[in-house]
């Protein structure tokens, strides 16, 4: 953090207005990090360095390195609208809006997406559509960009969603094309151990895994077919420790009227390549949604709309939009319903039910579920 910054809260009428003053320009952002009740992080990026690299052709590539920033609000009062600008020199490119989460299970609607990945021109017009429902926050269940180790792929991503990040949280899924990157945990600012995390609003849980796992490169020597053993054994001790942690997490927030779960892998998969995979993810998390509760599962990395229901929960993949569209063939017993298309889902959750709004990029709803809240001593 630059030692010039300064952070100055102006108190008018019942709210407050948050001024951070920097003179360097802005790359990415402002945008919200890390909401809730009564905090909130403001994160932003400048632009520090550029490092040129020229293969034995003489051809040039760019590289930008950026720098990142982050101001900590603490003090503020519940489900309260906020302005804050971190320029301060009268323009509105630092400035932005938050609403603080409320204290109590009042009703409000939030947007889950996943795999942006890499045709922006679908993402920007997913997010355009998104924008003029004002979600209180958004959830990408993965693959937001097409390599995560691609700066370029990330000033793709911080272009699209700009407008819309500087007014509403963001919180992101680690999926494959994440790769594992720094980049990810340089540009969000999450709770917990920032690979899987939680938080909550009213009386709704939201828990967010990690299907991927630590990244480790293969060797070179490992034979193709002993590939997939190799990249499951070198994780398996990473995710019984994640297994254990959602156990307590779902333990302790017992009382939560909603549970919603993120990860990028599916548990139930349609397209034929993938069943397998699916069967082994679900084989490992076993029961433990069911013998907690759990009301909805939401998933990415197929790229279509699918909604499977099994034990009175609903697994959802949600992977339309803006990476290329997959085929479905191979419908399992548990699919209610399925369509290769461009979508989000706009969900609405209120004191007796939730209800889950599919729509596709045109802004028409082509599917809806309801989920009933859970009754809790």
């Amino acid at each position: 953090m630059k030692k010039n910054l300064l952070i100055i809260i102006l108190a008018f009428s019942s709210a407050f207005q948050v001024v951070a003053q920097t003179d360097e320009k802005i790359a990415f952002g402002p945008y919200i990090q890390q909401m809730n009740m009564k905090d909130a992080v403001i994160s932003w990026s400048t632009l520090e360095g550029e490092v040129i690299i020229t293969d034995e052709n003489g051809n040039n590539d760019t590289i930008r390195n950026y720098k990142q920033h982050k101001v900590q609000l603490a003090g503020l009062e519940p489900n309260k609208k906020y302005t804050y600008d971190v320029l301060n020199d009268g323009t509105d490119e630092g400035k932005g809006t938050l609403i603080t989460y409320p204290e109590k299970a009042i009703p409000f609607n939030f947007v889950a997406i996943g795999d942006t990945r890499s045709r922006n021109n679908v993402h920007k017009k997913i997010i355009s559509q998104v924008q003029k429902l004002n979600p209180k926050f958004i959830v990408n269940s993965g693959d937001l960009v097409e390599n995560g180790l691609s700066m370029g792929d990330w000033e793709s991503f911080f272009e699209v969603n700009e407008d819309f990040m500087r007014n509403t949280p963001y919180y992101p899924v680690l999926g494959n094309h994440e790769k594992d990157s720094p980049y990810y945990y340089d540009f969000f600012d999450l709770p917990n151990n920032e690979r899987y995390y939680y938080f909550t609003v009213g009386d709704a849980l939201f828990v967010v895994l990690d299907s991927e796992g630590l990244r480790t490169t293969i060797p070179a020597f490992t034979t193709d077919n002993m590939k997939d053993a190799y990249w499951e054994e070198s994780g398996i001790d990473y995710m019984k420790t994640q297994k254990k942690w959602l156990e307590e997490v779902l333990k302790l927030n017992r009382q939560a009227g909603y549970v919603f779960i993120f990860q990028h892998l599916p548990l139930y998969s349609v397209k034929k390549s993938r069943v397998e995979e699916s069967k082994m993810v679900r084989e490992f998390w076993g029961d433990i949604f069911k013998r907690h509760g759990v009301q909805t599962f939401i998933n990415g990395h197929d790229h279509h709309y699918h909604h499977a229901l099994d034990n009175g929960i609903h697994f959802i993949t949600s992977a339309g939009a803006g990476a290329p569209l997959y085929d479905i063939d191979a419908v399992q017993p548990e699919t209610v319903s399925y369509k290769k298309i461009e979508h989000f889902m706009n969900i609405e959750v209120n004191e007796k039910k939730a209800i889950l709004h599919v729509i596709d990029i045109d802004g028409n709803e082509f599917d809806t579920i309801e989920v009933k809240r859970r009754k809790t001593k």
